[in-house]
């Protein structure tokens, strides 16, 4: 698992170079646009519902002594909870929408890697809309189903910081099983790919990792975290399936 995860933080490396030998800035034109208006908006969004969530949560203290400084802390949980959710949200969209220009980026990179071996399904980007839809519909329902949890266990005391981590990396993983789906779409069916990022579930968390602490960089961040987590979980993605390959070969 700890390999694993560092292969897919090391994908990041020549990144850039690999992008712009190939030419693959163009692919990312509509995509970085995608994902910079989708985190205003729900960034704006976010900043307006945190109030009325904390406001909501400070309902629960029915006390007047010690009131104010409940609120206080319930505008910050509630805050939290909006930027965790937010984050969700914000991935899944632009990972569903962005799946027609993200395929075209994996399939130049697959031929570049191998030429010779490059064999594939042929999808329409009709198809792998809704492909890109149905895996980050899946994966948000299943995210959320572990960030809601998580989220109510960190107001322990203590244990609020392990489940910080946890959150991180469950974020992280969902992070990589999209960027690692649009190479994925075109070897394997819906139910197969979902099997393989499970068995890879190191590599998926390690580009996700990257992924996230990207997030945090204002603007910039946003704008180049698809072209070089796609990139990375491409070519790492690609190896993979490459090795799999030969290793049946030699089996038969």
């Amino acid at each position: 698992m700890i390999k694993n995860i560092l292969k897919g933080i090391k994908a990041y490396a020549g990144t850039f170079k690999l992008i712009g030998q190939l030419g693959l800035w163009k692919y990312f034109g509509v995509p970085m646009a995608i994902s910079f208006f989708t985190a205003v908006t729900i960034g704006f969004s976010a900043w307006g519902l945190s109030d009325n969530l904390g406001s909501f949560i400070s309902k629960i203290w029915f006390w007047e002594w010690g009131a104010e400084t409940f609120r206080t802390i319930s505008d910050f949980i509630g805050a939290l909870i909006i930027i965790a959710l937010g984050i969700i949200l914000y991935r899944h969209i632009v990972m569903a929408l962005s799946a027609p220009f993200m395929s075209p980026v994996s399939e130049k990179i697959e031929k570049h890697l191998f030429c010779e071996n490059h064999s594939h399904r042929n999808t329409s980007n009709v198809e792998q809309l809704w492909r890109g839809i149905r895996i980050n519909v899946r994966n948000l329902l299943m995210e959320l189903l572990l960030t809601i949890p998580i989220i109510l266990i960190g107001f322990i005391p203590v244990v609020g910081i392990i489940s910080s981590v946890f959150l991180f990396l469950v974020q992280s993983y969902y992070a990589g099983f999209g960027n690692m789906d649009y190479t994925l779409e075109r070897h394997y069916k819906y139910s197969e790919s979902i099997q393989f990022v499970r068995r890879n579930r190191g590599l998926a968390i390690g580009n996700g990792i990257v992924f996230m602490l990207m997030l945090l960089i204002p603007i910039v961040g946003i704008i180049l975290v698809l072209p070089l987590s796609v990139t990375a979980a491409s070519t790492e993605t690609l190896r993979v399936l490459e090795n799999a390959k030969s290793l049946q070969k030699k089996l038969q």
